[in-house]
């Protein structure tokens, strides 16, 4: 997480997610990692990155543009920015927003992009599109699609 000075009258810090770092490190204690000219990075451990099978879809809608990310639910606590979970799922993603969490996305790292693709290449599956029978009380100029 990273913390900025503002020069603003309304806000003087901004909090956000800076990047995800793999690592198998435990959860511990937040570390200062960067403390110079109004900025300081923190360094939070021990996050898992789990994929699941019924968030492919979301996955694959990450992984199949470019600039994927991964996501990061955060919340402020007294006065720093703490992350609560990460996800890979676009999906995933838009629903913590819309539930009016804070979440931002960072940088995918390759070897996590790596890992998510391999994953989807192996589970999803798109769903075959549904023709959507013309309801035959409407006439034909004013059906959709």
């Amino acid at each position: 997480m990273q913390r900025r000075e503002l020069d603003n009258r309304w806000q003087s810090v901004a909090w956000e997610p800076r990047s995800v770092i793999p690592s198998v490190e435990p959860k511990g204690e937040p570390r200062l990692l960067v403390d110079e000219a109004g900025t300081q990075q923190w360094l939070h451990t021990g996050f898992a990155l789990v994929l699941h099978r019924d968030e492919t879809e979301g996955y694959y809608l990450n992984v199949s543009v470019p600039g994927a990310r991964v996501f990061v639910l955060w919340r402020m606590e007294g006065e720093a920015g703490l992350p609560l979970d990460v996800t890979a799922s676009y999906n995933e993603g838009g629903r913590w927003l819309d539930g009016g969490n804070s979440v931002d996305g960072v940088a995918m790292p390759a070897e996590v992009y790596a890992w998510v693709g391999e994953y989807v290449e192996q589970n999803y599956r798109p769903e075959p599109k549904k023709r959507i029978k013309p309801r035959s009380f409407v006439h034909p100029k004013h059906r959709a699609g």
